[in-house]
């Protein structure tokens, strides 16, 4: 953990303190204007320290990825030694520069020796429709499929915390589902048979929605300008578009042509009172958690958008105490009633009868399937005489729930 981050942590808990005495200094009375302002001075710093916090987080947990297993470009996998590490680490590098000297230059500016590198990471897309065959490109390099990858996770929390598998084809994918919980074994008396209880096996099928980026042109001089940092702007612009339509779809998508989204296919565990705006109490909280089985509420979270946890920190328990308590220790994350959370603005913002909240065991409640990796297409000649380079950006993915008892959402109440 960095020493930013640390710093962080320790004045977000030093602002948290310093809260909690202006508190407890009050008894029964109202604050003073001077309380006041302290307190909307040190909730207001206490919102930056937080956000400045969790994109520390995602940058440390984007710099963890483990690359001890590097797959060179022509396929083959690196198995553990020291001197194969630095051969597929090395050629890796020269996949990557010729990768993006092709980007920058085109393919006649590069050596025989890129050229023979890129043949080998030639990958070709067949379209399943009847249009003609078209080739993919070549693949990119492992720092851009990470960069692009990580980019698309942060922006949308749920695919961090959700179970992710990886298929090579994009085919139709059959997924065995069971909900056994409401069945218990018994005690079994002497010389009597065994009673059955059939195991109810459900199945679900995966799709691969193609998500793109939509065109991304760049001028010809600027993609010359060694001093352009094409290696970190391209991937980050091309996963940020994706990644804000996946986190749309993963979290109300409808399910028809699209992935079935955490609101849309979950079960409401607990609905708000009955009011003109959106409101959430106390009590809602503990009921929403109560309506998960015990059994998956020790791997259990809150998801919900930012706006959603604004409301979250402005409530208090029966003691007075806050409910959302910042991180208390480095290492420790930020809690609700004890649970962590995670944002995602892809979900519903607190509105009159919207599903704002989902809580539960995500690992054991939703799946998405991701087809190969992201992919990029580079369009040279299209627009040669503008003197540009159009890039796009596709992912093929899909999402649903898996265990249906693991996750319940809060749904606010109705208008009054």
């Amino acid at each position: 953990m960095s020493t930013a981050l640390n710093r962080l942590i320790d004045e977000q808990n030093q602002i948290w303190e310093r809260m909690q005495e202006i508190r407890r200094g009050l008894d029964d009375r109202d604050m003073t204007a001077e309380e006041r302002d302290n307190w909307d001075a040190a909730e207001t710093r206490l919102t930056q320290v937080s956000e400045d916090i969790e994109r520390l987080q995602r940058d440390d947990a984007r710099q963890r990825i483990d690359r001890s297993q590097i797959v060179t470009a022509t396929g083959r996998q690196d198995d553990g030694t020291s001197e194969q590490r630095d051969t597929a680490a090395e050629r890796e590098q020269r996949y990557a520069d010729a990768f993006y000297g092709f980007i920058r230059r085109g393919l006649d500016r590069l050596t025989p020796e890129q050229r023979e590198l890129l043949a080998a990471g030639y990958g070709e897309v067949r379209a399943q429709g009847t249009v003609i065959d078209t080739a993919g490109g070549y693949l990119v390099p492992e720092g851009f499929r990470n960069t692009m990858t990580e980019t698309m996770v942060a922006f949308g929390g749920i695919m961090n915390i959700c179970t992710v598998i990886s298929t090579g084809t994009g085919q139709d994918l059959p997924w065995p589902t069971n909900d056994d919980t409401g069945n218990k074994g018994a005690i079994l008396a002497e010389n009597t048979q065994i009673s059955e209880q059939d195991v109810a096996i459900g199945q679900r099928k995966l799709s691969a929605y193609t998500y793109t980026s939509k065109l991304v042109r760049v001028a010809l001089q600027l993609l010359q300008d060694s001093v352009f940092d094409l290696e970190g702007w391209l991937p980050g612009v091309l996963g940020t578009r994706i990644g804000r339509a996946v986190a749309e779809h993963l979290a109300t998508g409808t399910g028809v042509d699209q992935p079935l989204g955490i609101t849309t296919g979950g079960t409401v565990g607990k609905t708000g009172a009955v009011s003109a705006s959106a409101v959430i109490t106390y009590d809602d909280t503990v009921d929403l958690e109560h309506s998960v089985n015990s059994a998956y509420r020790a791997g259990a979270r809150y998801v919900m958008a930012d706006s959603m946890l604004k409301l979250l920190r402005k409530l208090k328990d029966s003691d007075g105490r806050p409910i959302w308590v910042p991180i208390p220790a480095p290492g420790f994350p930020a809690t609700i009633n004890g649970f962590p959370y995670t944002i995602d603005d892809g979900m519903p913002a607190p509105a009159v009868s919207a599903k704002s909240i989902a809580f539960g065991d995500f690992r054991r409640g939703y799946i998405v399937r991701r087809v190969q990796d992201v992919q990029l297409q580079i369009l040279r000649e299209r627009y040669a005489d503008y003197l540009q380079v159009g890039f796009h950006g596709f992912s093929r993915l899909d999402g649903r729930i898996d265990d249906a008892a693991a996750i319940r959402l809060f749904q606010h109440g109705a208008a009054a």
